[in-house]
């Protein structure tokens, strides 16, 4: 089987049904993600999106830690932008946009500059030795959503884990799955892709 196939079976089940690693493991591998994600402050890559219904859209993905995200969809209508404080999503095609604090979504987990990975995150087993799936959640806050993150061993990348993609769930158990190719880490990100102009309002 692909990774690709085994990404996409292993991903959206897992957060509900998966036991934890046992606790030597557990430890090790957590230290892994906190060493990457320590070592990665900035990220590009191409990738596809997938709803819970099966809807899916692709693009570019710009990160820069702490707090900054970019993701810009094919055809340039649509972005989703976290901007250190907030995370907007911007249709220029209807002229709406929408905003949520970033800390309050599941990414904030991801770009945290500081992110409790031992206290909110546990790894979940699988039986590829090569891949390793973290699921984080803070039970002190539910409400945040959950975050799944799908990771490949790879000992050229940053803390030996290349980051392929992740699945969010938030509050009311909806599910996007995001899909990473052509990761790029620790690139020069320029402070102005995380500008934008407002969608105008259509009359």
């Amino acid at each position: 089987m692909s990774f690709s196939n085994n990404f996409a079976r292993a991903l959206v089940p897992v957060a509900i049904v998966a036991m934890a690693a046992p606790a030597q493991a557990q430890e090790n591998d957590l230290a892994k993600v906190e060493a990457h994600l320590a070592q990665v402050q900035s990220m590009t890559a191409n990738f596809r999106q997938t709803d819970q219904k099966g809807r899916s859209s692709a693009g570019t993905l710009q990160l820069k830690r702490p707090g900054r995200i970019r993701f810009e969809y094919s055809g340039g209508d649509l972005l989703l932008i976290g901007t250190g404080g907030k995370l907007w999503f911007l249709d220029y095609t209807v002229g709406q946009s929408n905003s949520w604090t970033l800390s309050k979504t599941p990414l904030g987990i991801l770009l945290s500059a500081n992110p409790d990975i031992k206290r909110i995150a546990k790894v979940m087993p699988q039986s590829d030795p090569r891949i390793m799936l973290v699921r984080a959640r803070d039970a002190r806050r539910p409400e945040f959503g959950t975050l799944i993150l799908a990771f490949v061993r790879s000992p050229g990348a940053p803390g030996g884990l290349m980051l392929e993609g992740w699945t969010a769930i938030d509050a009311q158990n909806k599910r996007t799955t995001i899909k990473l190719d052509s990761q790029r880490y620790n690139v020069g990100v320029p402070d102005s892709a995380f500008n934008f102009e407002m969608p105008k309002k259509r009359k």
